[in-house]
């Protein structure tokens, strides 16, 4: 993580192509700093409806009209639409010499944005490593928040002037690496998701009246446990070696909760792998769990061919 010292910016309108969760809060952050969001684009109903929510009184248009009323304008659609969005303005002659182009996407960096900076615009990469409701809730989860920066020299001090407005802090992250950088926010926050849902899934079957309440303080301790002290915070059974505890569990999962089964297969592979690196299991004991792990995917396998 780096900071970096930034300088006041000045007054800036703002436009907002694809006020959802993201696009929406952001604005709304930068209005509360002194900027002027001069208008959003939105074309669903609860775009429609954050825009009403969160920035009341800022005209709502089409994307074109938008990008012309701006000296700042805010890209935040889907990462799979935005090279589109950026040709699409660029070619209608929307986007303009000086104007900044800042998109949100955590994959992409400077280059989805060339169609902008052929014409002079001043391109910023600029990700919150958050994740959002799309409520006010957010403004106050921003404070702190990290944000991955990729910019070019001439553009670093503005895109650390609007992390400061933001009340985040800057991540700088080579254009090469914004596909690893996002992937590492994607497997820790959206597969946890997956895993934690899955989780309470088994514990249900198990019989419990609350799995969540069964799980928060286990879960709220491992998870500070991992980001204090890395593979170090690995308990349980495949640590352990307990072989027949594992055997056991696949079992279970087999017979009452088949639909977890490939998911904690794949997530024990990787445990068993990184107890064995850090010198906490034998290589001969992680072998038998490996073919205990095998022998339960291989029975998938043959199940899952019956049933197609």
């Amino acid at each position: 993580m780096s900071h970096e010292s930034s300088l006041p910016l000045p007054r800036l309108r703002i436009g907002v192509v694809g006020a959802g969760r993201v696009g929406a809060v952001l604005a709304a952050a930068l209005r509360a700093a002194g900027h002027d969001v001069v208008a959003a684009a939105g074309e669903s109903d609860a775009s429609r409806g954050r825009i009403d929510a969160l920035l009341p009184g800022v005209a709502v248009d089409k994307p074109s009209a938008v990008a012309r009323a701006c000296d700042l304008l805010l890209l935040t659609v889907p990462d799979d639409m935005l090279g589109n969005v950026v040709s699409v303005l660029a070619h209608s002659g929307a986007l303009r010499e000086g104007q900044v182009v800042v998109h949100t996407s955590g994959r992409h960096g400077l280059d989805v944005l060339a169609p902008a900076v052929a014409l002079g615009a001043r391109a910023i990469a600029l990700h919150p490593a958050m994740t959002f409701t799309g409520t006010e809730v957010d403004l106050d989860r921003l404070a702190g928040c990290v944000f991955g920066l990729t910019a070019a020299d001439a553009e670093r001090e503005l895109a650390a002037s609007l992390v400061d407005d933001l009340g985040g802090r800057p991540m700088w992250v080579p254009e090469s690496r914004r596909a690893l950088y996002h992937a590492g926010l994607a497997h820790g926050a959206n597969h946890l998701v997956t895993l934690v849902t899955e989780a309470m899934e088994l514990l249900a079957a198990a019989g419990a009246d609350d799995p969540a309440a069964t799980l928060r303080p286990l879960l709220t301790a491992a998870l500070d446990n991992a980001l204090e002290h890395g593979d170090a915070a690995l308990t349980g059974p495949i640590v352990r070696g307990d072989v027949n505890t594992v055997r056991a569990h696949l079992d279970s999962i087999r017979a009452e909760a088949p639909t977890t089964m490939p998911s904690y297969l794949a997530l024990a592979r990787a445990t068993l792998s990184r107890a064995v690196t850090d010198g906490r299991l034998t290589a001969l004991r992680a072998l038998t769990i490996n073919d205990v792990l095998d022998h339960a995917a291989a029975t998938e396998d043959r199940s899952v061919r019956r049933t197609t």
